[in-house]
């Protein structure tokens, strides 16, 4: 009865805490990047140009937008549900899901109920699972030109801007990174000051030797430790207190070839491994098939009758 009572509190404890985990990761969720007026941008799955709304997820875990609303009445929060069945609605840690605002929910579950309209602005909310609390939102301004989204200056940035035009740097980025790095400055500095990399050869070795140095030091206090456990215990069992006593008695200092000896013995125990073979023998009939094609008689001449 008490382990049945045990399993039941284990059960629950893991379901809460799943609960409460997918609640803490959907809560996460960002509205990224929306784009209005689709007129040369980036193709639906059915080769239509329509407005998109781009959701990111900026934790290292996945997250999962089933049972989440989009809406963009605030009176209206459970607008658009997004389906449970799709796999698709899984967000995997630091990445994209896109939305299409195109009014034809039955084209599939990232085709939302809704549309927007570029002649005014456009709020957009991100509901939880219960429709009632507002995960994220955005108000996107009226006005902004066809092929222009409205997007966050970085992933989960708080500062938004209007991206779109011929700047290189400045492209609208529907399922992918708002700001797209090209260089690393770190590896740009490496180069400027360390150019033929002796600076990382020394500062690599000097990483693994410190490693190598810890746990040589870890290895040796470890040792130490069972060192003076092992002859504690072998003075209360010989009921001896004083450690000079001991000291001269040997208690403790076992040589290697008793441990050795101890472990072949428990080895052998444990693995039954000994010579004590069976004193049963047993002796079955060997059966073979009979056939006259294979018989060797009639391959011999009779033999000849003497008078």
């Amino acid at each position: 009865m008490m382990k049945r009572k045990i399993g039941i509190y284990i059960v629950m404890l893991v379901v809460s805490s799943l609960a409460v985990t997918y609640g803490q990761g959907a809560k996460s969720l960002k509205i990224n990047e929306v784009l209005v007026t689709n007129e040369t941008n980036y193709l639906d799955d059915y080769g239509v140009h329509s407005s998109w709304i781009e959701i990111f997820n900026p934790t290292f875990g996945s997250v999962n937008l089933r049972s989440c609303y989009l809406t963009t009445d605030p009176n209206n929060p459970t607008m658009y549900p997004i389906p449970k069945s799709d796999v698709l609605t899984l967000i995997k840690p630091r990445q994209h899901a896109l939305f299409w605002a195109d009014g034809n929910p039955n084209r599939g579950t990232f085709h939302v109920n809704f549309t927007l309209d570029p002649n005014k602005p456009n709020w957009i909310g991100l509901y939880d699972a219960n429709g009632r609390t507002l995960i994220d939102s955005v108000t996107v301004p009226a006005g902004i030109p066809a092929d222009h989204s409205y997007a966050r200056v970085d992933d989960g940035a708080g500062e938004w801007v209007i991206k779109g035009g011929g700047d290189p740097s400045n492209y609208v980025t529907p399922s992918t990174n708002n700001r797209t790095v090209d260089k690393n400055t770190k590896i740009e500095g490496f180069k400027k000051y360390d150019a033929f990399g002796i600076g990382m050869a020394i500062i690599a070795m000097g990483v693994v030797f410190s490693a190598l140095l810890l746990l040589f030091i870890a290895f040796k206090l470890v040792g130490s430790i069972a060192v003076h456990l092992n002859k504690r215990n072998a003075m209360k069992a010989h009921g001896i207190t004083d450690k000079q006593e001991a000291k001269a008695k040997s208690i403790g200092h076992e040589e290697g070839e008793v441990f050795a000896a101890i472990a072949m013995a428990m080895h052998e125990y444990q693995q039954d491994v000994h010579d004590v073979e069976a004193t049963i023998l047993t002796i079955n009939k060997v059966k073979r098939n009979y056939s006259p094609w294979s018989s060797k008689i009639y391959t011999l001449r009779d033999t000849p009758n003497r008078r």
